[in-house]
């Protein structure tokens, strides 16, 4: 490959469905969740092997993000409107940087093992190769409910062009998913600048794309929230996807840490627990939680804050951030 290897990783969001633990000043990136060092940093590690990293976040969370990432550059969006808004601007100043590069984009806030270096050196390779935009496909060991899927198309020298992308499946459906070959959307991608550009000027962030050069503030103020996915990857032509064989989870709702976790008597734990007659729940605190006589709960206390939920209903704490946020105790 001829040209650079950018990582670009994304740490602007706050991690929602991770509350009580991450909150409106401790997104979720900056904790450790058991591990050594923050998600943050143990993400900026894994892309060692780059020429560069950038970490693209708010403004807010700038000096956090030095603080846990002293050897990345920071990029700071003017205003956090999800990835398509985020990943076309950080593209559009990487460029302006760095020049004729290729970027590896990925999430701060993942847990991933295996031969992560091989799989993103050929993505990056296909991506300079075919001038597309590139998406890794995990192979699924199960079928989750939690995720996007992609449907493969025509294969060759170890990739596939992207047939169709599926939002996240009922059970039924997850299932017919992962016996037919499909691969799990793990927001991980791979193009040079100049094609996500290309190819966003026809899409919704088009608008947001002619004002980049002379007043980014403007630029954002031009486009609504939307997905990189939505926005770009589902009608791109030159969509492809590398599979990838990983031991990968996305920690995105408290559900996820029972798959990350040690077992103790049936319970996933974070922090000092005691369990009665309990089993199948997440407890994590930053204190002392004890659970008795109940089941497939999530019980987090953090601070002076404690959640409950049943286990198969955690995407609703986000129902809880939004009455809070309105309250201003977020």
């Amino acid at each position: 490959m001829d040209r650079p290897l950018v990582a670009l990783v994304l740490a602007g969001g706050t991690g929602t469905r991770l509350y009580p633990a991450s909150r409106s000043d401790r997104p979720k990136q900056f904790l450790s969740f058991g591990g050594d060092q923050s998600l943050l940093a143990d993400t900026v590690d894994r892309v060692g092997f780059a020429d560069e990293t950038y970490v693209l976040t708010r403004e807010s969370f700038a000096d956090g993000v030095r603080e846990r990432a002293p050897s990345a550059a920071v990029l700071t969006e003017p205003e956090p409107k999800d990835t398509g808004p985020a990943l076309a601007y950080a593209a559009h100043r990487i460029r302006e940087q760095v020049g004729d590069c290729v970027l590896l984009c990925l999430p701060s806030d993942h847990r991933i093992a295996g031969p992560f270096h091989d799989v993103a050196r050929r993505a990056a390779r296909v991506a300079v190769e075919t001038g597309g935009l590139v998406t890794v496909g995990i192979e699924p060991d199960r079928p989750a409910t939690g995720y996007g899927y992609i449907k493969p198309g025509a294969s060759e020298n170890g990739f596939a062009s992207v047939g169709t992308f599926h939002e996240k499946p009922d059970r039924e459906t997850a299932e017919r998913y992962v016996k037919d070959g499909f691969y799990w959307n793990a927001g991980l991608f791979a193009w040079t600048p100049t094609a996500l550009l290309s190819v966003a000027a026809s899409s919704p962030l088009a608008p947001m794309l002619k004002q980049l050069d002379e007043d980014p503030e403007a630029a954002f103020d031009a486009v609504d929230p939307v997905s990189i996915d939505y926005a770009v990857l589902e009608e791109a032509e030159n969509a492809f996807v590398v599979p990838a064989a990983l031991d990968w989870d996305d920690l995105g709702s408290w559900d996820a840490f029972e798959r990350v976790l040690d077992s103790q008597d049936g319970n996933a734990m974070l922090g000092e627990a005691i369990t009665i007659d309990a089993d199948g729940n997440v407890l994590a605190s930053d204190g002392h939680v004890s659970a008795v006589g109940v089941d497939d709960l999530v019980i987090a206390s953090f601070d002076n804050r404690t959640l409950v939920v049943p286990k198969d209903e955690a995407q609703r704490v986000r129902e809880v951030v939004a009455e809070l946020r309105d309250d201003g105790q977020f």
